[in-house]
């Protein structure tokens, strides 16, 4: 009498497992940096376009920046981008604090979002500065507001 057997043997089963459980945990830490990679991209991404769009304003307006970013709505950018901070403890946020502070040093409170120094400000070096109002690093170690 012949048997056929046919299917796997629970040691071949085993071994399968054990080879997806491993390329699982390489992969899933790869994932989540390409997540935060992503959302760091897309945080320049939108600073470059809003700094874009004061640019032209300011062309625009004979050297003068807007007194609120707002201003930039819907004619010189559809709207203001989401800024998004991974690893910085923020929420993706897209409100913009005004800075009226009168040192040179563009730097934001740290509240997340974006940041834009008003016409308010006593030195013209940082009027219209605009970039990511966050203190923190990224992943490369560079602070977020030099942006």
């Amino acid at each position: 009498m012949k048997l056929n057997k046919k299917g796997f043997t629970l040691v071949e089963l085993m071994i399968v497992v054990a080879i997806i459980g491993i390329l699982a945990a390489v992969a899933v830490p790869k994932f989540a940096d390409l997540i935060n990679k992503s959302k760091e991209g897309a945080t320049k991404g939108g600073l470059s376009a809003v700094r874009g769009a004061l640019h032209v304003y300011y062309g625009n307006n004979e050297g003068v920046f807007p007194g609120d970013i707002t201003y930039l709505v819907p004619q010189y950018i559809n709207e203001i981008p989401t800024a998004k901070l991974p690893g910085t403890g923020h929420s993706d946020s897209a409100s913009v604090t005004a800075l009226t502070r009168t040192s040179d040093t563009p730097e934001g409170s740290s509240g997340g979002g974006w940041a834009y120094y008003t016409h308010t400000v006593s030195t013209h070096a940082t009027y219209g500065w605009f970039g990511v109002n966050c203190t923190h690093s990224d992943l490369k170690g560079t602070t977020w507001s030099t942006y």
